[in-house]
């Protein structure tokens, strides 16, 4: 299996923090990494889980649709900011047949939640995702000794900003 953390892109700003919808910026960033993975191929989840936030939802809805995955979005629970990333990572644990799966949500959590698949807790964070951010994970088939969870290895890591200026408009 294949596990994609995502960051939702940079967002606007709103009184209603659950209904900051992406900023100008945030679409460009979602612009630049569709291009990105357009031509590697590297991101093909056959879901994207994300929060019920509107600027996770954005960002997954904009990756859906550049990268042609149809059907793919779904709305779960355990994405928010300040969720436990026990939770996600117990429904990872139990996912079945699914064998690429890409999360899009926030930080605190999703730090919280790589930390924990790398090195079996949750805290102190061993990562720090920047908006719009990439995270790829494989499990490597141990655990971890103190918890017995599975541990994970990160793949591969990619920020907008690495990616230059956005691909121009038609």
């Amino acid at each position: 299996m294949q596990l994609y953390l995502i960051r939702h892109a940079h967002a606007g700003a709103s009184g209603d923090d659950s209904l900051r919808p992406l900023s100008e910026r945030g679409r460009e960033e979602c612009s630049r990494l569709v291009a990105f993975f357009q031509r590697n191929g590297a991101l093909r989840p056959a879901q994207l889980w994300h929060s019920p936030l509107v600027r996770a939802l954005e960002t997954a809805r904009l990756l859906a649709d550049g990268l042609k995955l149809d059907h793919a979005l779904v709305e779960t629970p355990g994405l928010l900011p300040e969720d436990n990333p026990f939770e996600i990572a117990d429904r990872i644990e139990n996912i079945g047949t699914i064998d690429r799966l890409a999360l899009v949500g926030h930080e605190p959590h999703l730090s919280a939640l790589a930390t924990l698949l790398v090195r079996g807790k949750d805290h102190p964070a061993a990562f720090d995702l920047k908006k719009g951010a990439v995270l790829a994970f494989a499990p490597t088939g141990g655990t971890h000794k103190k918890t017995g969870r599975p541990r994970w290895h990160v793949l591969w890591s990619i920020e907008p900003a690495l990616l230059g200026s956005p691909p121009k408009q038609a």
